[in-house]
């Protein structure tokens, strides 16, 4: 509910997610007086339907596995645990509701005014609340950011219900994990469903169009994922068509049909095959603000659409990453240009990217394909977890470390294009990778940096001293 009678502010922000909150935050910690109109809860699908309770739930599956192989380290009589998914389904409803408490409590601190309803943008940057608590109410801002984020895209043939046929949405609602299940899908959110859901006992299949999961990452990263999924008896299935699915007469699951005649008998099916943005209802008359034929966004590199003084951040944008540290980096952008203050785009092709599977993947910047196409001569080290100490004592070797660098004269790494990560922890082992990346560093001079030892951060640095030429473990 608004807090405040103002009608008119400098910034008026439609959308409460990251890259709409980030926004209002970073405004308001400016000294611009700030509204946000958002249609149910502030936080945002991030928040409440995505990656927050989704990671809550794959530290669910983490924990099982530890505690599984706990005998291997002399603790426990070697019995299976077994596992009640509706207490971690209680235990991520706690999370969440106390960082959205701590949200709302944050935008009231900084007096940022909250609209609840659907936000459409009128000619004349005005914002009307066309549902909701505040229906009806208009406001004006000097600077309008469009934000309202995106939603779940679905298939042909696979019509959600919410009990036999889910989205990531209804996934993150289970109180029980299914016997078995079909993720429809083999991209990051997909690829994370069928982790988690096997880990905890679950037959998963993964069925994907494409040619193989993880589209986008480096082909080798790809490879220790797809051996891992395959070791733990997750099929994955490629270059699949979904014709559709038939429920079972005995309400126990369905079967879903290929398009090359092939069945799967599942209790459930999880289509996670990306997510269109929610720009329905969100303009109304001569706004002067472009969609493309896809329905997103259509701005510039500062996030400036075609109309003046209206700004687009976060997953409804054409072309960018749909990834919640990028709203946040596009929306203190946003501010910064309200502010008239020196702008840097975001790179949306430096990025850094966490897929939290197991095992997990990070990376960002080039990889070694990409580069190839582009012509770049290049000079690629690698190295594996399976030497690294900490990774031994801890009993998670799976992965390496990859990073691709500009081939000097003398046949050395120069400029690192890309670090390319999975195994153990790399989602949180990234950040040197990435600055490396985004600094346009030389292998030499990351190579100067000295890793703890023994820690898994030590499989970074080794691999790129073995760029300068001379390596310890890594020829």
């Amino acid at each position: 509910m608004a807090t405040t009678g103002e009608t008119e502010f400098d910034l008026a922000v439609i959308g409460g997610g990251p890259g709409g909150y980030a926004t209002a935050l970073y405004g308001a910690a400016a000294g611009l007086s700030v509204a946000i109109v958002e249609r149910d809860k502030v936080g945002g699908t991030c928040l409440h339907r995505g990656c927050v309770p989704a990671k809550e739930f794959l530290e669910t599956a983490s924990v099982f596995r530890t505690v599984s192989s706990a005998g291997q380290f002399g603790i426990g009589d070697g019995e299976r645990p077994a596992v009640d998914f509706s207490v971690s389904q209680a235990r991520k409803n706690t999370v969440v509701d106390q960082l959205h408490r701590g949200l709302s409590g944050l935008l009231r601190g900084r007096k940022v005014t909250t609209l609840s309803g659907t936000g459409t943008l009128l000619a004349g940057r005005r914002v009307r609340v066309v549902d909701g608590e505040d229906a009806g109410r208009e406001i004006a801002g000097r600077h309008v950011v469009l934000a309202a984020g995106s939603v779940p895209r679905t298939l042909p043939g696979l019509d959600v219900d919410g009990r036999l046929v889910l989205t990531s949405d209804e996934f993150l609602e289970l109180e029980e994990v299914p016997a078995s299940v079909a993720v429809v899908g083999g991209g990051a959110i997909g690829c994370e469903i069928a982790s988690l859901l096997s880990d905890l006992g679950a037959r998963v299949t993964v069925v994907e169009a494409l040619d193989s999961i993880l589209a986008g990452c480096d082909e080798e990263v790809t490879a220790v994922v797809v051996r891992s999924f395959r070791k733990r008896g997750i099929e994955v299935i490629t270059g699949a068509q979904v014709k559709g699915h038939t429920p079972k007469t005995d309400g126990t699951g369905t079967v879903v049909t290929l398009a090359d005649g092939r069945e799967l008998d599942v209790a459930k099916v999880v289509v996670s095959v990306g997510r269109r943005p929610r720009t329905e209802g969100l303009l109304s008359g001569e706004t002067g603000v472009w969609l493309d034929e896809r329905g997103f966004v259509v701005a510039n590199r500062f996030q400036q659409t075609h109309a003046q003084n209206v700004w687009a951040v976060g997953d409804l944008v054409a072309g960018a990453p749909q990834l919640a540290h990028v709203a946040f980096a596009e929306g203190v952008l946003v501010v910064k240009g309200v502010l008239g203050e020196t702008m840097v785009p975001v790179d949306y092709e430096r990025v850094p990217w966490a897929i939290y599977c197991h095992p997990e993947v990070a990376f960002a910047g080039l990889t070694q394909a990409q580069a190839a196409q582009r012509g770049i001569d290049v000079v690629v080290k690698k190295d594996p977890f399976g030497g690294n100490s900490r990774a031994r004592i801890i009993g998670d070797t799976d992965g390496l470390v990859k990073v691709v660098c500009r081939r000097q004269p003398d046949g050395s790494g120069g400029p690192i294009l890309g670090v390319h990560m999975v195994g153990p922890w790399v989602t949180e082992l990234l950040g040197p990778g990435y600055l490396a990346v985004n600094w346009e560093a030389t292998a030499d001079e990351v190579a100067h940096f000295i890793q703890p030892h023994p820690s898994l951060s030590e499989t970074f640095g080794e691999t790129v001293l073995a760029l300068t030429g001379r390596g310890l473990h890594v020829g």
